[in-house]
């Protein structure tokens, strides 16, 4: 893509295609400098390290497969040939000069055994290298780096330069590059687009007839953004093929109408497929009118869709086959595959570039008009409507499709998930944000493969529509043995609701939950706030519903003077309207609905929840609370606030009341409606709320810290506690407030540093490695004043502990203030998670903690601190003052920094941290570093088992 001049090697130019907007148009491709890269391993061959150590598959912007990887040796041939085919015009852009030697001795330099401080990234289609990209490290300063880059001729405009250097630049701030420098031709507008569509803040300088770019490499929210926008765009265009397929064909279609392949054909057939479906049996001529042929390579042509229903011996076969004749994508609803089998059929999909669905899944349906597929072995067909659902449980979509469809809430597209090879709840969100049909979706997802890139994707749908799951896997066994009370706490559960409540999405405990909301979402519009008005024909099922509504965290307000009158001028006489509103069993439907329109036009409160039970004085019925619910263009229940009900003498869990257009969606338990409201109430909020921003942070020494990181590691290989100095040391890299103290390692000492400290009262608290909490051991002292207690205090350790002990802290006894909790611990799937809570020797008995995964945003700090069930005392409960919430936002935000810089923080427990009206300090620090290597979990890559 972009040149840069090197004494001793040829001058690189630039030359590639546009990316996103910019890709769409095709012309010279950019060119840059090349780079070789440090020794590493993986693969066959000595290979360059990339961000990963082993080849990577990711998606172009047309949806096509590509592998990334580190240049080798044997690479050379397929290098020189990409160069070669370049034509004239693409080779001056690329070396500034025109003839067959500029590309000889580049690919001469890019496929030389490795060195320091270089690296090159080659992406293959196939056997054929359709680009390569290079960074080699400025002399005298390892931190900058010219790059290079060139991409095949016929494949400009698909966003293999793109793909190439993000993955460049991961590679490169592995390496501790912090930017690129990178020469072009002014003319070579391709590439100098390219460079500006990155997302990564650039400065170019002009000279002559070239343009010096340097392209720093930090990763701010505008450069997510920016690969968030290509992603989307290339993983929708990958799956055409699986939703919107033109041609579909059944591979291991049987002939008895009891097997699976042949309820997959039924099913294709029965739903009027619009395109051509054909059929794979090498037993039968025809099934259900649908010509047989032997095998896949048999095939007429070649299927956008192969649906899978072979044993799992033969599903790799397949699999490698599908590829060959040219399939685009696959489901596989095929279980029991082994580990062998699982990984080659991931591997013929990814060789050749085929999404899959599965396997160990019921299959795919999607109802638009244009498609009509219901690739699946369900008893019946979804619903057609703007519903999109992903599931990993086939049980859980055959009884979710059939929820939704006794609620008359129809499906845009269904997809069973299995066991999730490829194809995730990711990929549906995007595709569900953009097929012009979705609005509300639905996911039951029992892992995750990349929870940050969800959480992004969800977050941002979630402004756009309703995103509701199942928490599946709350009561998960795979635990991992805790030792410090941050670990303890973070539980499979916390994790998992960290991530939905981040991410915007409303998630419910069970199947009937999910179906519950999403008939309220379906029908009414979120409420504005908590505050719900309680309505009912009967006192003690109005009182059930209150309560139920304030175990929900709803509030039920008493009602102003004003509204109680109006109320009671419409109810029976005997009515009391204070809240719950009690109609009394005599209220006509007439009544009743004068009351709603009261209460649902009023500011007093934010959603009515109606309580009905059948009485012999009158027949009001479910039927009375849409009888006054005309139609309503953009209000789903045509009246300004949510409406839901709870009618006690109804058969089923839930269903939707209709009137014309309108409907309210009545429930058979209170409890269920008061749940509902409350995720609805939730949702709202989170939409309403403007999104949230990582805050700079000055003070912070991030190179500091890594180096301090690197030392404690290179003494001690398998990781380890740190011990008090290194613990204070990092926290002041990251300017964390700390009070005084001082590191001890005998009593003459300890009495010196209580004087430097002060004097007055001391605490002595003893250190050896691996000890994690002094209080069940007895490993400190408190109150300490006065020389000589000091020394009797540290010969007392010293005598109990012996040579265990390799020394003490020293330490000022604190003011009193709230003991917290504050810390982190690393999660191997989703990454960093800050804790939160009430702290002291008790935390983990008294389990009043939040947790949120970094990095934190400023709201995601302030709602850390609202979470715990004691943050009224943060604030300022009954008179007394707040404590410095600032100071603890900064704390909370710090840590996060920390934990987000230094993957090798494997857990960081400040237990307690003393908050206070004029401080916030932790008063114990421990630290845990593991050797680790993060990914970036933004990096576009396809994923691999």
């Amino acid at each position: 893509m972009t040149s840069a001049k090197r004494p001793g090697s040829p001058v690189p130019a630039t030359g590639a295609e546009h990316a996103v907007p910019a890709e769409e148009a095709a012309g010279p491709a950019p060119a840059a400098t090349a780079g070789r890269a440090a020794p590493a391993t993986g693969g066959e061959g000595p290979a360059r390290a990339t961000g990963s150590e082993h080849p990577v598959h990711a998606l172009l912007s047309d949806g096509t497969t590509v592998r990334i990887r580190p240049t080798r040796p044997e690479d050379h041939a397929r290098v020189l040939r990409l160069f070669t085919g370049m034509s004239p015009e693409n080779l001056r852009l690329r070396f500034f000069t025109v003839g067959p030697a500029s590309g000889t001795r580049a690919a001469d330099r890019v496929c030389a055994p490795p060195r320091p401080g270089e690296r090159a990234l080659l992406a293959l289609a196939g056997d054929e290298a359709v680009g390569v990209a290079e960074f080699h490290a400025a002399a005298g300063d390892p931190t900058t780096a010219d790059i290079g880059l060139a991409v095949a001729d016929r494949w400009h405009g698909r966003g293999v330069g793109t793909l190439l250097l993000e993955h460049l630049a991961d590679a490169a701030r592995a390496d501790g590059v912090t930017s690129f420098t990178a020469d072009a031709l002014t003319e070579n507008r391709p590439m100098l687009q390219v460079i500006a569509d990155l997302g990564l803040r650039t400065a170019r300088r002009f000279d002559g007839p070239e343009v010096h770019c340097t392209i720093e490499l930090t990763e701010d929210e505008r450069y997510l953004t920016a690969v968030d926008t290509r992603g989307r765009a290339a993983d929708v265009a990958s799956l055409v093929p699986l939703l919107r397929p033109r041609s579909v064909a059944v591979v291991g279609a049987g002939r008895a109408p009891s097997s699976v392949g042949h309820a997959l054909l039924a099913n294709i057939l029965r739903q009027g497929f619009t395109g051509r479906v054909t059929a794979v049996n090498p037993h039968a001529d025809t099934i259900e009118g649908v010509t047989c042929v032997p095998s896949v390579t048999d095939l007429p042509e070649a299927p956008d869709l192969a649906v899978l229903a072979v044993p799992a011996t033969a599903v790799p076969e397949v699999a490698e086959e599908c590829g060959e004749r040219g399939v685009k994508a696959l489901v596989t609803v095929t279980s029991g595959l082994d580990g062998g089998q699982a990984a080659r059929l991931l591997a013929a999909c990814r060789e050749h570039g085929m999404r899959l669905v599965g396997p160990n899944c019921l299959g795919l349906a999607t109802t638009e008009e244009a498609v009509r597929l219901d690739a699946t072995f369900a008893a019946a067909p979804p619903l057609p409507g703007t519903a999109g659902v992903a599931v990993q449980s086939g049980g859980v979509g055959v009884a979710l499709l059939g929820a939704l469809s006794r609620l008359g809430i129809g499906v845009s597209s269904f997809v069973s998930l299995g066991d999730k090879y490829d194809v995730s709840g990711n990929d549906l969100l995007q595709w569900w944000e953009g097929d012009g049909v979705t609005d509300l979706a639905l996911l039951h997802l029992e892992s995750f493969g990349n929870p940050r890139a969800f959480s992004r994707t969800a977050r941002r749908v979630g402004r756009r529509m309703p995103v509701l799951t199942v928490d599946a896997g709350r009561s998960e066994a795979g635990r991992r043995a805790a030792a410090s009370h941050t670990a303890a706490i973070a539980t499979p559960t916390m994790t998992r609701r960290a991530l939905f409540t981040q991410a915007g999405i409303i998630a419910t405990d069970s199947v009937g939950d999910l179906v519950a909301t999403a008939a309220l979402l379906r029908s009414q519009p979120p409420p504005a706030g908590p505050r719900v008005a309680v309505v009912g024909n009967a006192g003690g099922a109005a009182v059930l519903a209150a309560d139920a509504c304030a175990e929900a965290g709803l509030n039920v307000p008493t009602l102003p003077v004003p509204l109680i009158d109006a109320l009671l001028e419409v109810l029976p006489p005997g009515a009391a309207a204070v809240n719950p509103v009690d109609t009394t069993a005599a209220v006509t439907g007439t009544q009743l609905a004068a009351c709603l329109d009261l209460l649902t036009g009023h500011g007093a409160v934010d959603a009515v929840l109606v309580v009905l039970v059948p009485t012999a004085l009158t027949a009001v019925t479910g039927d009375d609370l849409t009888r006054s619910l005309p139609p309503a263009p953009g209000r789903p229940a045509g009246r300004a606030r949510p409406v839901a009900a709870a009618l006690l003498d109804q058969e089923v869990p839930v269903r939707l009341l209709r009137a014309g257009d309108a409907a309210v969606p009545a429930y058979l338990e209170p409890s269920t409606a008061a749940r509902a409201l409350a995720h609805a109430v939730s949702y709202g909020r989170r939409r309403a709320e403007p999104p949230g921003t990582v805050p700079a942070l000055d003070g912070v020494d991030t190179e500091g810290a890594t180096a301090l990181v690197a030392d404690f590691l290179a003494r001690h290989p398998d990781g380890g506690w740190a011990d008090p100095r290194l613990c204070g040391a990092l926290l002041d890299a990251y300017g964390i407030r700390q009070p005084p103290w001082a590191w001890v390692t005998g009593a003459d000492a300890a009495v010196a540093a209580a004087e430097r400290l002060g004097g007055g009262r001391m605490a002595l608290k003893a250190h050896w490695p691996g000890l994690l909490h002094k209080t069940d051991v007895g490993a400190l002292h408190l109150d300490l004043e006065g020389p000589g207690r000091i020394r009797a205090a540290y010969a007392d350790l010293t005598g109990r502990f012996g040579e265990l002990m390799t020394g003490a802290v020293v330490q000022p006894m604190a003011a009193r203030g709230i003991e917290l909790v504050a810390g982190v611990t690393q999660d191997q799937v989703f990454g960093p998670l800050v804790l939160f809570g009430l702290g002291g020797t008790a935390t983990e008995v008294l389990a009043d903690h939040a947790a949120r995964l970094a990095p934190l945003t400023d709201r995601d700090a302030h709602a850390l601190i609202t979470a715990p069930r004691c943050a009224p005392l943060l604030f300022g409960y009954r008179g007394g003052r707040p404590v410095d919430l600032e100071g603890l936002e900064q704390l909370l935000l710090r840590l996060s920094r920390m934990a987000c810089d230094l993957p090798q923080l494997a857990e960081a427990d400040l237990n307690p941290v003393l908050a206070r009206p004029d401080a916030v300090l932790p008063l114990d620090v421990r630290l845990k570093l593991l050797p680790h290597h993060a990914h970036d979990p933004y990096l576009r890559r396809l994923r691999a088992r």
